[in-house]
């Protein structure tokens, strides 16, 4: 058991965005987990908007993933977030993703995987070989698990599938 909560990061889930609602209840209902950055649209403005409705501090709300993902990288591991999750658009999932994990981010993402199966078995090489958990929700009658899990990471995914259903 650690000793604080996980941090998570949150790409996509705006103003407006239903899964970014249900993706931050459901992360919150055991309290094991705390959003404490995010890149919630592609529109700065709306994402420092998004950032303040959250409580967020305004040094971890940022304008873009690759400026998050960037600055996050920088922090000592203590204050940067643990994983992220990525809720944006269908069309916006394996960039984040491959970027997260190349920088030693945890990933949760949410359905599709990808647009395609050649950048799905990237995403699967890049998660390899990174060493970091790679979760992706599939909805639908089981969720899907594409590697190993700790248990704070299998419980989020558990309860997105359950709120989602």
């Amino acid at each position: 058991m650690a000793n604080r909560k996980l941090k998570m990061g949150m790409i996509g889930g705006g103003p407006g965005a239903f899964i970014g609602a249900i993706h931050r209840i459901a992360a919150n209902m055991d309290g094991e987990i705390e959003l404490v950055c995010g890149a919630f649209s592609s529109d700065a403005e709306k994402s420092k908007k998004q950032g303040e409705v959250l409580y967020l501090p305004i040094q971890r709300i940022y304008g873009s993933y690759k400026e998050m993902i960037r600055r996050e990288a920088e922090l000592p591991l203590n204050e940067r977030m643990d994983f992220v999750s990525i809720v944006t658009p269908n069309h916006v999932h394996f960039e984040p993703a491959k970027l997260a994990l190349e920088n030693g981010f945890h990933v949760v993402l949410d359905k599709p995987m990808t647009f395609d199966l050649a950048e799905a078995k990237q995403l699967k090489e890049i998660a390899t070989k990174s060493g970091k958990y790679f979760l992706k929700n599939v909805g639908g009658e089981r969720a899907e698990i594409e590697f190993e899990l700790s248990p704070s990471l299998s419980l989020l995914l558990l309860l997105v599938f359950l709120l989602i259903q």
